[in-house]
C-alpha cells in the first residue's frame, strides 16, 4: 500500500495542521500555487514531493516546476496540473487512472469514464467560507481510494 498526501493552493502558507495531516505519507503531490520555494522544502522533510506550477507561482524558483506531470505509483498513472480546464488530453485514452488538480480551492472527488478527478481543495489562506483541506490517495492492489481531510484551523 502506498499513501499519497495531496495538497494544493498553499499560497506561501504551510500550516502546522497540514504538516500533521500529511505526516506518515509515502509521497506528497502538490497541485500548484505553492507560493514560495520554502513550502516545498518543508514538505520534503515529510516525504518526497512532486509539484506542478500554478498560475500564481512566479519567479526563477517556480520555472523548475512543470505545468503538467505524469507520475506512476505502483503501476497506476496519475496526471497532475493546476487548472483542470487546461487539461489537453483524454486521461482515459492515455491510460491515466487519476487527475490531480487545484486552483478552485474547492475540494472535489469525481469519477468520469473510469478516471478519478481529485482536487484536495486549498491548504493555504482561507478564501471566502471554503474549508481548509488536504487529501490522500491510497494505492493498494491496483485500486485507488481517495479522501478529503478537513482541517480545524482558526483562520
Amino acid at each position: 500500500m502506498t499513501v499519497l498526501g495531496v495538497i494544493s493552493d498553499t499560497h506561501g502558507l504551510l500550516r502546522p495542521e497540514v504538516v500533521e495531516a500529511l505526516r506518515g505519507v509515502d509521497r506528497i503531490l502538490h497541485g500548484g500555487d505553492v507560493g514560495a520555494p520554502e513550502i516545498l522544502k518543508e514538505l520534503e522533510t515529510i516525504a518526497p514531493v512532486t509539484a506542478v506550477r500554478g498560475n500564481v507561482d512566479g519567479g526563477a524558483w517556480s520555472r523548475q516546476l512543470p505545468l503538467g506531470e505524469v507520475i506512476e505509483v505502483d503501476g497506476i498513472s496519475i496526471y497532475m496540473l493546476h487548472i483542470l480546464e487546461k487539461l489537453d488530453l483524454k486521461p482515459e485514452a492515455a491510460g491515466l487512472r487519476a487527475v490531480v488538480y487545484g486552483h478552485s480551492h474547492v475540494p472535489k472527488i469525481e469519477e468520469k469514464n473510469g478516471v478519478l478527478y481529485f482536487n484536495p481543495g486549498s491548504a493555504g489562506p482561507r478564501r471566502f467560507k471554503l474549508p481548509v483541506t488536504v487529501g490522500k490517495l491510497i494505492v493498494e492492489n491496483d485500486a485507488l481510494r481517495s479522501e478529503i481531510i478537513e482541517l480545524s484551523v482558526a483562520r
